[in-house]
């Protein structure tokens, strides 16, 4: 049963600033809700999943923010059996896509995959205009393939480089991280998720183009 879950909602909403929006505590609930689906379709360990995913950000102001929030988990939940806090913090350790660790159990693949998903399809779009917008980032500079090829071969670079600046888009984010993001899935319900979230995302960009140069 889910209400064996040791933490509430309401009470790991107060351990988030939802001063970013792109990070708020809607995107936790987003990942949880997303985390439970994925790990009731593998037979994963529901309360593990929802657990670590309430708390997955809860260091987020912290410098790695998921050892940090690992950590800070483990002192949240110290009067739980060690082996369930011990699932719970290696969730969230490794719910980075890009930085170690990397899951090692099926519940820590499912808040991962999740994490992830929530960065592509409408929502991820909508992250990446918000970001931007906290940036005050410029909507639109160039078309995708010009994009492209400003970027180059090493993606990460790049975007280490010039991710801050007013020039780089959520047209920018795409290209550097999102259109990767659906191929690095870990479960097999997240990869059939991310495929059709990563068509609607590629359309809505291409389509973004048209419209700014007025062909749609």
């Amino acid at each position: 049963m889910l209400s064996d879950c040791p933490i509430s909602v309401e009470q790991a909403h107060l351990l988030y600033d939802d001063s970013d929006a792109a990070h708020a505590f809607d995107h936790v609930l987003r990942v949880t809700r997303l985390a439970e689906h994925i790990a009731e379709a593998e037979g994963a360990d529901v309360i593990v999943v929802r657990t670590a995913g309430l708390l997955h950000d809860c260091a987020r102001r912290e410098p790695e923010h998921h050892l940090a929030g690992a950590r800070k988990a483990r002192q949240l939940l110290a009067d739980q059996h060690g082996d369930f806090v011990e699932a719970v913090a290696h969730c969230i350790a490794a719910h980075r896509f890009s930085t170690p660790p990397h899951p090692q159990s099926l519940e820590a693949e499912c808040l991962c995959d999740a994490d992830k998903l929530d960065a592509i399809g409408a929502v991820g779009i909508a992250r990446a205009f918000a970001f931007a917008g906290h940036r005050n980032s410029r909507l639109w500079v160039a078309p995708l393939d010009e994009v492209m090829a400003e970027i180059g071969a090493d993606r990460r670079v790049y975007r280490q480089r010039r991710g801050a600046t007013i020039d780089y888009t959520p047209t920018h984010e795409f290209l550097c991280k999102l259109e990767g993001l659906a191929g690095g899935m870990h479960t097999a319900t997240a990869r059939a998720i991310a495929a059709e979230r990563h068509r609607f995302m590629s359309d809505f960009f291409r389509r973004l183009d048209a419209e700014v140069l007025g062909r749609a």
